[in-house]
This record gives structure tokens, sequence and C-alpha cells, in this order.
């Protein structure tokens, strides 16, 4: 890789933080990658995508979220409504005219919120593995001595397969005011939705109820019998790229 691609720019935040980046020029609609939960922007997916539109010529955005990858800030200081404010920034910023989010897990929760706030530049959506209001999910699969400890020390270490983070009270708290999945969601551009049925961490109906909530005319779900919850093998990565080309082509329609 060249310096370019490795070394990141920087979108000064609130408080003195800021946010690492990385930004292809090229045609609009443009298109932002929105990361999943303590991941970061040179994940699978994300160089994927940054090659596919430098391929086809697309503006392309990946960044890191407060205390995710090269992005300043700590991990524990991070909420939905926090990260959902660093993904409105770089939209707002670092971006041009319509753009087609892709959130993967809890991206696209984030990539839901952001739609709902910017209507009128979100031109469409692809969900991988979408989470939405997954912080409640955390909450109630804790056990009661757990919930107990979270909200007296105000964070807890805790484990899921082979990683380990800390959950804090401020996330779980925050988290219930940007539930998006109690009732309609209005959007109006078209949704595509890409699930694997071996998701351990994401049920795969959470697709269909997210497709049942949006008030969207164009929304198509799309189940991978033996995916998991990555979507980043050699075949899930042509799903995506094949589901990009057929919602440009609505898009720029």
């Amino acid at each position: 890789m060249s310096d370019h691609d490795t070394t990141p720019q920087w979108l000064d935040r609130d408080g003195g933080h800021r946010l690492a980046y990385h930004r292809s020029m090229g045609q609009s609609p443009g298109i932002v990658f929105l990361g999943g939960y303590a991941s970061d922007m040179t994940g699978t997916k994300a160089m994927f995508l940054e090659q596919w539109c430098r391929e086809t010529n697309r503006a392309f955005l990946r960044f890191d979220y407060l205390g995710h990858g090269q992005s300043s800030g700590t991990f524990e200081e991070g909420t939905i409504g926090r990260w959902t404010g660093d993904a409105l920034a770089a939209i707002d910023q670092l971006t041009e005219g319509p753009q087609i989010l892709i959130g993967s897990s809890m991206g696209g929760w984030i990539m839901l919120n952001l739609a709902l706030k910017r209507p009128d530049r979100i031109a469409g959506l692809v969900g991988i593995a979408a989470a939405p209001d997954f912080s409640q999910n955390i909450w109630w699969g804790l056990s009661a001595a757990d919930q107990d400890r979270l909200m007296a020390d105000g964070k807890l270490a805790t484990q899921e397969g082979d990683s380990s983070y800390t959950v804090t009270r401020d996330f779980i708290e925050d988290g219930r005011n940007h539930l998006v999945m109690r009732g309609p969601i209005a959007l109006a551009c078209p949704v595509r939705l890409l699930q694997g049925m071996r998701d351990d961490a994401v049920p795969w109906p959470t697709a269909h109820q997210i497709a049942e909530r949006t008030t969207a005319e164009d929304v198509v779900v799309t189940l991978i019998r033996d995916g998991d919850h990555r979507l980043s093998r050699d075949e899930d990565l042509a799903r995506l790229g094949r589901t990009l080309d057929e919602l440009l082509t609505v898009v720029i329609a």
C-alpha cells in the first residue's frame, strides 16, 4: 500500500477529539462505510468497498468513530449518540451530494439514525447484519447481578467469543434515546439488507423486522443460508458488490 492508503486524514471534533478518515474522490452518489461495534475502518469490507469504488470511479469515505481504530478517545467514552454524531459530522463535512450508506452490524443502527436525520442527503442504504437497538439486547442478556454491577460501577467487562470489551452504563442508557425499532422507520430511499442465517450475534429475523418497520417502498432482504455475522468471505464481498451495482441503477435512474 502507498502512504495515501495508510496515513489517515483528520476531522476535528468536540472536546479536542479527532476522527481518522480516508476519502477517495469520484462520482456521485458517494459511498460511506459505517463500521461495527469495536471494529475499525481497516476491516475486510471497508477495504473491499474502497477498492470497488476506485475501480468504478465512485466517491468513498471510511472513518473510525471516537475510541475506535486510529481516532482519539477511549472506547468506553463512546455511546450510540456520540458515534452517530461522529458519523453525522463525517457526512456533513467530508461528503458532497447524495450518499449511499453501508452499515455493518452497529453501523446498521447508525445508518438508520443518519437516514432519519439527513433524509435529503441519503440516497440508499445497505445493511450488513444490521443491528439496530442492540444495546437493549446486551442489557437483557446480562444476569440480574451483572445488571446491578453495571449500574453501580458504571461499567462491566464482558466477553463475547474471542472478544472482550467493556460495556458502560452510559452506553446502555444513551442507547435507549436512539431506539428505532419501536415503531415505523420513516425512510423513503431504497434499502438493501444482507443477513447471514448463521449469524451468532444478530438473529437473522432482524433483517425482516427492519424491512417491516421501514416505510420505504423499495426494500430487499437477502438471506445467506451459510453466512456468518461478518459476511467477509470472497463470495460475500462479491454479493455486496452486486448489491451496490443493482442499487446504483435504481438510485441513478
